[in-house]
């Protein structure tokens, strides 16, 4: 009895472990991303995961474009302006080019709040889909060159399932932003420096961190790339990308 009821819960666990991804195999990469990569193959069986998740981020970046925290940003830095070239404004001018000036401010305040309405609701969902392209273009060559077979859709499935950190990332970021009020806000370190001041902090993302470890696990139990490889490549990948956050942060502009 007791051998046929261990050999049913292994053929339970098989028939768990077996079959093609699916979307809950998202949530399953955050707790057990071993047993999620193990069953990857070289099809497009991600496709529902990437559509569900490219979709998920579109409803935050709605949810923040409706809850009016980036209008109130830049209604904000519409009203410094306007302040500054009053203020910047002898009594002798003219008033015609007075009312000039501050009607283009005015204008390029909205032109300014209408492109911020689109980075969340556009431009993210578009930057995540490309950056999964990039890094999985980058890593097929490096596949290639270390002598293995590159697996396109191998990679592509990685980069999908372990973007599903950057989901949480971004859920986490979009409640912090309500809670506190504030558009100064993300998942980086970049709270432990002083506010509104550029910080190497910046570049340190432990989702991003989190996001490249399972990249790394995911090229080794596929055996895309061996474990030193994989390990050097995502460590460089990471440091590389948390230097570019941290050039921007000094960047002015930025």
């Amino acid at each position: 009895m007791l051998l046929t009821t261990t050999a049913t819960e292994t053929n339970d666990r098989r028939d768990d472990d077996s079959g093609e991804l699916g979307v809950l195999d998202g949530l399953r990469v955050l707790v057990a991303p071993g047993r999620v990569f193990s069953r990857i193959e070289d099809t497009a069986a991600y496709g529902w995961s990437l559509v569900v998740l490219l979709t998920l981020a579109t409803l935050m970046g709605y949810l923040l474009v409706q809850s009016g925290l980036i209008d109130a940003a830049i209604d904000k830095h519409t009203e410094k302006e306007l302040a500054r070239i009053e203020s910047s404004t002898g009594v002798l001018v003219d008033r015609i080019a007075l009312r000039q000036s501050l009607e283009d401010a005015r204008k390029q305040g909205e032109f300014n709040k209408t492109l911020a309405r689109l980075q969340p609701v556009v431009l993210t969902p578009i930057g995540m889909m490309a950056s999964f392209l990039l890094v999985s273009s980058m890593l097929y060559a490096i596949v290639a060159l270390s002598g293995r077979k590159p697996e396109w859709h191998t990679l592509m499935s990685i980069c999908v399932y372990a973007g599903f950190i950057d989901l949480v990332a971004s859920a986490l970021n979009t409640a912090m932003l309500f809670y506190y009020r504030r558009m100064d806000i993300d998942t980086s370190l970049r709270a432990l420096a002083n506010a509104g001041e550029p910080t190497v902090l910046a570049g340190i993302d432990p989702f991003r961190a989190w996001f490249w470890c399972l990249m790394a696990l995911g090229l080794i139990v596929t055996q895309q790339l061996s474990r030193r490889i994989a390990v050097a490549i995502c460590v460089l990948s990471f440091v590389v990308a948390s230097g570019v956050r941290v050039a921007m942060e000094y960047a002015p502009g930025f």
